[in-house]
């Protein structure tokens, strides 16, 4: 997934991450409002890969076109 696919919050938070790593930091530090919203946005996308699946899975069995899914973590470790 690119980068710029990303709401916001998971921008932030993967530049973040990225800091970090580039800096040999131990430990990150959110707000309680940032780890809402990045707890909010991972929540709609493993529920979008949800329905996905599901949709997947219909299609499988022979009652709807055919979608692949791929996903990766990206630079997230």
């Amino acid at each position: 997934m690119k980068e710029q696919h990303l709401s916001l919050h998971l921008q932030n938070f993967n530049n973040k991450i990225k800091l970090m790593n580039q800096t040999g930091g131990k430990n990150l530090t959110l707000t309680a409002q940032e780890a809402r919203s990045i707890h909010n946005d991972i929540f709609d996308l493993l529920n979008h890969v949800a329905t996905l699946s599901k949709q997947l899975q219909a299609a499988r069995s022979g009652q709807e076109p055919v979608v692949q899914i791929t996903m990766d973590g990206g630079g997230f470790k």
